[in-house]
């Protein structure tokens, strides 16, 4: 029986040389390849109580989308800063060369919502720790974050410390 890690491909030294690529697209141009990561993503959320699924751009709502759609829930779409067109919050977080900012709509969230993240990958665990400070801030609680990869190496974990995740795939550097 296939695994995910099966249809992931390592492509080395890129975007520079040390670096061992993750490519996911090889995933997602194999339909076995994404019908297996979308339903262990379900899997995932076996005895899960939440009301809906939060993904950033663009790869979470590549993974988020389909499990929010599988599992009749709301979708929450987390977008790069001037994307949303009504009134949005924001949380701006490091990068490895600067920053960036994440928007969320103002009304997405009613406090006590339950939420569940998914996304594609955590390294440093920045993007995914700026979806959670704007969920937080409008009231919501995340219950659960899903990867379908996680690059050990960079301990995207211990900045998520509290809260319960999984990953489909674990890679030991970065």
């Amino acid at each position: 029986m296939k695994t995910v890690e099966d249809y992931i491909r390592t492509i080395p030294d890129f975007p520079k040389e040390g670096i061992m690529f993750r490519d996911i697209t090889t995933v997602l141009q194999d339909k076995d390849g994404f019908a297996l990561a979308v339903d262990s993503l379900i899997d995932m959320l076996d005895g899960v109580e939440f009301d809906m699924i939060a993904g950033s751009e663009s790869r979470g709502f590549i993974f988020g989308a389909p499990v929010a759609y599988a599992m009749n829930k709301a979708f929450l779409i987390v977008r790069k800063a001037g994307k949303l067109p009504r009134e949005t919050i924001s949380e701006t977080y490091d990068l490895e060369y600067g920053t960036a900012t994440l928007e969320i709509h103002k009304d997405s969230i009613k406090p006590g919502q339950k939420v569940v993240i998914i996304d594609d990958l955590i390294a440093t665990g920045g993007t995914t720790e700026a979806m959670i400070k704007m969920i937080e801030r409008l009231g919501g609680k995340v219950v659960k974050i899903c990867f379908v990869i996680e690059l050990a190496g960079l301990n995207g974990r211990e900045r998520l410390k509290g809260y319960d995740i999984e990953s489909l795939a674990i890679y030991p550097g970065n």
